[in-house]
């Protein structure tokens, strides 16, 4: 019976991920870069500043748009920044199902001016060497030049391309938003906890 149902459900599903552009089509164009294979979370050790190391796999339960920068944070830092917060507003309603993440990829704490700016966000330094074993830039680019997204499952699947602009976060927002609406049956706000997932 189990068989029975999912040969009734493939159609159904394949073509919902279809619509909303999850599984690319001919003719049909995706901004960012899927990622194949996928890469999971890794294990490595992350500290919010004041806060206890926790692993990285502690952001599994939500959708993480991802930059990467040193703590200094360079006029592309800070771009990125405004970038991950504005492609999350502009979400409207699912913007609670997306977190937007600095990883400060060296031991420079974040600077003063900085930290009204990402209050919203999780800053969370890390390993710079060991987090390029898991994310990786395009060819001839640096790893701070992309944000990055990583499905609610922990997967990293897809990379945005370097130099966004607000004519490239318009399409940047287009892939969020197929994503999101292919994802809202089974993605809901907060992080899964014993009971469901919290507000």
């Amino acid at each position: 019976m189990l068989l029975v149902l999912a040969v009734c459900a493939a159609p159904v599903l394949a073509s919902y991920l279809t619509y909303y552009d999850v599984i690319p089509m001919p003719g049909v164009r995706v901004y960012g870069e899927l990622i194949e294979p996928q890469r999971p979370l890794p294990e490595l050790p992350a500290r919010a500043p004041g806060s206890q190391t926790v692993p990285l796999t502690a952001l599994r339960g939500q959708w993480l748009l991802i930059s990467v920068a040193g703590g200094a944070c360079d006029a592309k830092c800070e771009s990125n920044l405004y970038f991950q917060r504005q492609l999350r507003e502009m979400l409207g309603k699912s913007r609670d199902r997306l977190d937007w993440v600095w990883l400060v990829d060296d031991g420079i704490p974040v600077r003063a001016g900085l930290k009204t700016g990402v209050a919203t966000a999780t800053v969370l330094q890390v390993d710079g060497a060991e987090l390029r074993k898991w994310l990786a830039p395009a060819a001839g680019q640096a790893l701070s030049d992309h944000l990055y997204l990583v499905d609610p499952q922990g997967h990293w699947m897809m990379r945005f391309p370097a130099g966004m602009d607000k004519g490239q976060a318009a399409k940047a927002k287009r892939d969020l938003d197929r994503l999101m609406r292919a994802s809202a049956g089974w993605d809901l706000p907060g992080r899964p906890t014993g009971e469901g997932r919290t507000p």
